[in-house]
């Protein structure tokens, strides 16, 4: 394969168009022909012509006769919510999109350059653009499916515990989920307060508001103390090594004496780390290999006692406080 068919960026830029206009939807209800689509879509009938017969060609929609477009499985996906929320332009997937012009200095630097795109840090941008941070929280939580409970290496464990802290845990979607499977245990929800608000919702919704406590404050900030459990998804991927220790000991200062910590590793044993490139731009990020979640664990006075999968084979590593 020639060099300049791996850099031709024609084909993504074309499916976040499509993804941002909403052509698979304007196509499922019935606007097939292109001065149609063209109309439902707000946009120009040639340029848009233009897109899609350059996705037709690449799989992604069906030119079933000239200027008229059908949908199959691949522009089916665009019908998706959580797929939207990543592809839209006017929205978070925009910034996705244009983090990406920052590789170069994120490799340069080894840190995240996204404020060189947007003016801020990545952090700071959701904050400032609530209905963009809205939808990163909402891909973080229900665009991403029904989260797999059993977060214990050894599910015997459960009858031992009686409080689960949820750190960093969005919008409380993972935690319903271990609450309504174990019915004995209060779970704890630690997240920034734009996201703490719509947990609340999540857990008003699942019924649960009578087991669940919802703080609303930053992880790099001391943590309910005395939990049995304290978890973190998708967390240490979204930090350099400083700031993950610093998560980590956090979580291992509220666990003293006998708690436990449970990470979302990404990586077993002898597996190498995710190359994670797009945490590299978005937030300095990185994916690791279990050795290197072990090291961020001894820095945070913390030792790994056990690491394993879930039924869904996400893996997973429990800590405890040395």
């Amino acid at each position: 394969m020639s060099i300049w068919e791996h850099v031709d960026l024609s084909t993504p830029w074309c499916i976040h168009v499509a993804a941002t206009l909403r052509v698979a939807h304007h196509i499922r209800d019935g606007h097939e022909e292109i001065g149609a689509l063209a109309a439902a879509s707000h946009t120009d009938r040639d340029a848009l012509h233009r897109v899609l017969r350059h996705l037709s060609r690449k799989g992604v929609f069906v030119e079933s006769a000239p200027g008229r477009f059908t949908l199959n499985a691949t522009a089916e996906e665009l019908l998706d919510e959580g797929t939207l929320i990543g592809l839209d332009l006017d929205s978070f997937g925009g910034r996705m999109a244009g983090a990406w012009n920052t590789l170069l200095s994120a490799v340069r630097t080894g840190r995240t350059a996204y404020h060189e795109a947007f003016g801020r840090n990545f952090w700071d941008d959701m904050d400032a653009h609530p209905e963009i941070g809205a939808k990163f929280d909402t891909l973080m939580g229900p665009g991403h499916g029904t989260p797999d409970p059993e977060i214990l290496v050894d599910s015997g464990d459960w009858a031992k515990v009686r409080s689960v802290v949820d750190v960093g845990g969005g919008t409380g979607w993972l935690l319903a989920e271990i609450l309504r499977a174990h019915p004995h245990v209060h779970g704890t929800l630690v997240e920034l307060p734009r996201a703490a608000a719509q947990a609340v919702a999540t857990f008003e919704g699942a019924g649960l508001t009578d087991r669940v406590t919802v703080v609303g404050q930053s992880f790099f900030d001391p943590l309910p103390s005395g939990g049995d459990v304290y978890v973190l998804k998708n967390v240490l991927a979204d930090w350099p090594d400083a700031e993950a220790v610093a998560i980590l000991r956090r979580c291992s200062e509220a666990a003293r004496p006998n708690g436990r910590v449970v990470a979302f590793t990404g990586a077993g044993p002898g597996d190498q780390a995710d190359p994670e490139l797009l945490m590299l731009v978005l937030v300095g990020g990185k994916g690791r290999t279990l050795d290197e979640f072990r090291e961020l664990g001894r820095q945070a006075s913390l030792e790994m006692t056990a690491h394993g999968k879930q039924p869904t084979g996400r893996k997973i590593a429990e800590f405890r406080p040395v």
